[in-house]
């Protein structure tokens, strides 16, 4: 399951965090919030930023 989560701290700092997501699709999905929410002053990246999909394609050739 995809989750953003929008964490609000007592002095109103604001943190966002993703699971679920591969690679970059979390900077795309949280993307919104982030321009909503103000300038970003720090980042951290998980372990799923660094994993990718694995895709693999077969090229098949019909013969005649």
């Amino acid at each position: 399951m995809k989750v953003i989560e929008i964490i609000v701290s007592p002095t109103g700092q604001t943190k966002l965090e993703t699971r679920g997501f591969k690679g970059a699709e979390c900077r795309d999905a949280s993307r919104f919030l982030e321009t909503a929410l103000g300038q970003t002053t720090s980042e951290s990246l998980t372990a799923e930023y660094h994993s990718t999909s694995v895709f693999q394609q077969n090229h098949l050739e019909q013969k005649e």
